[in-house]
């Protein structure tokens, strides 16, 4: 599907979604003959994961660090992850590569796992000041 089909179901701009082709971040997994961007199930499904980070204040090295660990735990697995959505989350220069190793994987995963547990609850509460504000406008009303 191209780009403008993947921006209006992931709720991305194409900018973002270009910007994460340009990082290596999440790349289509083909281009048209005409250079579009042609995106698979698979990239759908791994930008709705960035997008998920998102709303967390995730940087977009640690979404990195995520996706890298991601299809390293996919690989071991016996799976090729390949496309966009695998391959070419890995690719660069290597720098912060998280390898084959299932030990540093799982400390990945750990580490990204539980700071989205804080980030998450620090989240809640700014939600229950707003509920709370908004709970104040209503009574004066």
């Amino acid at each position: 599907m191209k780009i403008g089909e993947v921006a209006e179901r992931t709720a991305l701009s194409i900018r973002s979604l270009r910007h994460y082709d340009e990082l290596g971040l999440v790349s289509p997994s083909a281009h048209s003959p005409g250079g579009f961007r042609l995106y698979t199930e698979a990239d759908v499904e791994r930008l709705l994961l960035i997008r998920r980070m998102k709303p967390l204040g995730f940087s977009l090295d640690r979404m990195k660090d995520f996706c890298r660990a991601l299809d390293a735990r996919s690989a071991g697995k016996g799976s090729t992850g390949g496309g966009g959505a695998g391959g070419d989350v890995a690719g660069g220069d290597g720098a912060g590569a998280i390898g084959d190793d299932d030990d540093a994987v799982a400390a990945t995963l750990s580490e990204i796992g539980a700071e989205a547990t804080q980030r998450l609850e620090r989240l809640r509460k700014h939600l229950a000041y707003a509920e709370e504000f908004v709970e104040i406008i209503d009574r004066l009303r």
